[in-house]
């Protein structure tokens, strides 16, 4: 992963917590960004419940794909030019992508673009953009100049395509993850449609891959509700976390209306209206959806102003 701004769906209020009691929030997030949000759930005083559903990581094979772009040894001439330079762009649209990138340029002794040429650009989404720091553009090209970076003001992949502008038949290279044992959402097809529509020819290549997490990925928020600790809200921060869960609860012998009766008063939360759309694609009506969606705190601010309003 569509651009809603929708902040909060108003539903029936949820009874309020006794004051001494903490909220506790299940998130869903892969352990790569875990530490984050878990970090902004403390913040305000929750509970945080780690319960990752998928796995995002790169693979020896996605590894290779990526490297086959930044070296002089995919070409088989001797003019020590590397793939890259035949595109005008690269479009992250993951903080994994950035990530896999950024650690094969570190491996690498030559910068895959050359300091003159035509410029280039490298897009980003909210947060993700910090990685694109100095020392990245460095090990990108001898001369960082010739790089531009551009952030588009609404943090999701249509936005991404906007930034980028007109294509002019130039190519973009679009790190996407291979997703494994889960449906490929719409996202990065749409993405790559949308990019042809203004006249660019994308390239994807697998940067990591998607997986997901087991049949048991989804214990730890059915125990809970075992005892009598309770649950009061779930964050979901992609669509592939949502069908990683629901897959989950079915091998436990449940389903998303078992687990929401043991959960009367569970109010779903969704990173950004593409998270939102998916999951509501998927059966579950989300009640909170983040309108910040650069970052975590959207999500987070969008549920402790839910729950400020029904109390």
């Amino acid at each position: 992963m569509m651009n809603m701004a929708v902040t909060m769906q108003e539903l029936s209020p949820i009874p309020p917590l006794l004051s001494n009691k903490k909220r506790a929030v299940a998130f869903t997030t892969p352990l790569n960004y875990a530490g984050r949000l878990s970090h902004l759930l403390q913040l305000k005083g929750w509970s945080p419940l780690c319960c990752p559903t998928i796995v995002v990581e790169p693979s020896p094979q996605t590894k290779a794909s990526v490297q086959f772009f930044l070296s002089t040894k995919a070409q088989s001439n001797d003019n020590k030019k590397t793939p890259l330079e035949d595109f005008s762009a690269i479009a992250f649209t993951s903080r994994a992508g950035i990530l896999v990138f950024s650690e094969t340029l570190m491996r690498n002794e030559e910068t895959p673009l050359e300091p003159y040429g035509d410029n280039f650009t490298v897009s980003a989404l909210g947060k993700d953009a910090e990685l694109l720091n100095e020392d990245f553009l460095s090990k990108l090209c001898k001369k960082p100049q010739r790089i531009r970076v551009t952030v588009p003001p609404v943090a999701t992949p249509t936005g991404l395509v906007e930034s980028l502008g007109v294509g002019r038949g130039r190519r973009v290279l679009c790190p996407v993850p291979l997703v494994a044992g889960l449906v490929e959402p719409p996202v990065v097809p749409n993405f790559l449609r949308d990019l042809a529509l203004r006249d660019w020819v994308p390239v994807k290549v697998h940067a990591y891959e998607t997986r997901w997490a087991g049949p048991r990925c989804a214990e730890r928020v059915v125990r809970r509700s075992e005892g009598e600790e309770g649950l009061d809200a779930i964050v979901f921060t992609s669509t592939g976390e949502v069908e990683g869960l629901l897959k989950s609860l079915r091998e436990l012998g449940l389903d998303w209306r078992m687990l929401k009766e043991r959960y009367p008063g569970l109010v779903v939360a969704a990173h950004g209206p593409v998270t939102a759309s998916g999951a509501e694609r998927l059966g579950i009506r989300v009640d909170v959806v983040g309108s910040r969606f650069h970052s975590f705190d959207g999500v987070v601010d969008a549920l402790a102003l839910r729950w400020s309003a029904s109390e």
